[in-house]
């Protein structure tokens, strides 16, 4: 390897873990369990899912779009339940991975995706928002978003004043380019926070501090027959579709960001299996590729695969130095941190672009959102994922009915597209409104030099159907009933 090769990619890994580092802490403190397991994750996204083939310039670790699941997940069955069901979902994705089944979660629609992420965002927001108040967060998300209006009145100001002064660190920190290439702005508005905090003693929330080996445990076997619950069940098959469709989807978008290596998706799901079973292993968070961090990777100039194995190496040496650094974060920066990664989930400008092109795809994004904030996380994916299938069915089912004349003086009806159910009203309405009398009008105009006169009392309708690219039974069943109720129509197959 070369020199300038391994000088890019360890200042790649020096900026990758100043990004995640803050973030990591966030996402374990919002999930409800201890801030070392979201560095334990991070850690096994670096060096176990970094050494595995896959995305070469990718990075894993806990991520924001899990954080709503993983809490209520910990609320509903405890702690000591965690390991199993990240165990579990690893297991998913390994069976998922050697099935090649990677590459068809290209296949979902974007727009469920988008709203997936915008309805994490919302709930992400609006549950984070207290705890920059240091206050605790309503059990529903419907009733997190009525507490809103109270929240001035009773959040405490000096932490609420913290969390909203790390927002707008992370809003103008951005707009200072050389800074922020040169410094992540999470780690400025989280040290910036902690730095205060600790100079004044500020009688405000902190990251508790458990220590590593306090903090991961083992499952038992004993908590693997939780497995039997449907339940757990539904929250395994969500950890996995969901870090599964986040990580591929995140693949596509780093493939964009650079030149090299091309994503092999079943490979990459299966590094993710992997690492999710290590963390389960562990009693860790969930373990997915993070957009923000890979784009970071990519930005500093990675190379190859060492940027993000090395990144893990330094979450592992800074838990093992410098643990107690995380005593002085206040809280509510890493809600403030969270809630500028949920804004972030929303996809406004994505919004106006398919509003302008394809409604359509607005209504199964906003419905989606709208379903997880108020029913959960994984109904509002299969809510979404049916409405996305049902607009796919009524796009395609195009149809449409020509009058035209035939050779032999007959008036003929085409009926051509895709006749499915969806369309059958429709496609009724339009053949029974068709009048003998102007379908004769057309053989007169079309019908040559006989005109008219050649057609008999009543002309003969020829109804062809050899432009139909796809009929259902019951159109194909609505047609022939059509025809029947009408002596004076031949069925025909006749294409255009």
């Amino acid at each position: 390897m070369r020199f300038g090769v391994r000088k890019a990619d360890l200042l790649a890994s020096l900026v990758v873990f100043l990004v995640a580092l803050p973030l990591c802490v966030g996402v374990a403190v919002a999930s409800g369990v201890p801030a070392e397991l979201g560095l334990v994750t991070g850690i096994v996204g670096g060096l176990v899912a970094g050494v595995l083939p896959g995305s070469s310039l990718q990075v894993s670790g806990p991520a924001a779009g899990l954080t709503v699941l993983v809490y209520e997940a910990v609320r509903a069955y405890g702690l000591e339940v965690l390991g199993v069901l990240v165990f579990a979902a690893g297991v998913v994705q390994l069976g998922l991975g050697a099935l090649r089944l990677g590459r068809w979660f290209r296949a979902v629609s974007a727009a469920v995706v988008q709203g997936m992420l915008a309805g994490i965002g919302i709930v992400l927001v609006a549950g984070q928002v207290y705890a920059m108040g240091d206050m605790s967060v309503p059990a529903d998300a419907l009733g997190a978003v009525r507490g809103l209006a109270s929240l001035p009145g009773d959040a405490d100001p000096v932490a609420f004043g913290i969390g909203g002064a790390t927002v707008v660190v992370l809003l103008l920190w951005r707009r200072w380019a050389w800074g922020a290439r040169l410094v992540p702005g999470p780690l400025v508005a989280v040290a910036l926070a902690a730095g205060v905090t600790w100079v004044f003693d500020l009688d405000v929330r902190r990251v508790e501090v458990q220590g590593l080996l306090a903090a991961v445990r083992v499952p038992e076997a004993a908590d693997f027959g939780r497995l039997t619950e449907v339940g757990v069940i539904g929250t395994v098959v969500a950890f996995a579709l969901i870090a599964s469709a986040q990580s591929l989807f995140g693949a596509a978008a780093v493939d964009r960001l650079h030149r090299g290596a091309r994503t092999d998706y079943d490979r990459e799901l299966l590094a993710q299996g992997v690492g999710n079973a290590v963390c389960g292993v562990l009693g860790a968070l969930p373990m997915t590729a993070v957009i923000v961090r890979s784009a970071a990777n990519v930005e500093a100039g990675a190379r190859t695969k060492v940027s993000r194995v090395l990144h893990g190496v330094w979450l592992l040496v800074f838990v093992a130095v410098l643990p107690g650094v995380l005593g002085v974060v206040p809280v509510a920066a890493l809600a403030g941190l969270l809630v500028h990664a949920g804004c972030r989930l929303v996809p406004v400008r994505e919004v106006g672009v398919l509003w302008r092109g394809h409604r359509g795809e607005v209504v199964v994004l906003v419905v989606t959102a709208g379903a997880i904030a108020v029913a959960g996380l994984f109904e509002g994916v299969v809510v979404g994922l049916a409405l996305a299938v049902g607009k796919t069915a009524w796009d395609v089912s195009h149809v449409r009915v020509e009058i035209g004349a035939g050779a032999d003086g007959c008036v003929v009806v085409r009926v051509v597209g895709h006749a499915t159910f969806l369309r059958l009203p429709e496609l009724l309405d339009r053949l029974d409104a068709l009048d003998l009398v102007d379908m004769a009008d057309v053989v007169e105009a079309r019908g040559g030099p006989d005109g008219p006169a050649a057609l008999p009392r009543g002309p003969v309708v020829r109804l062809e159907l050899g432009g139909l690219r796809h009929v259902d039974h019951a159109c194909a069943a609505a047609l022939e009933g059509w025809a029947a109720a009408r002596g004076h129509v031949v069925v025909g197959v006749r294409g255009q």
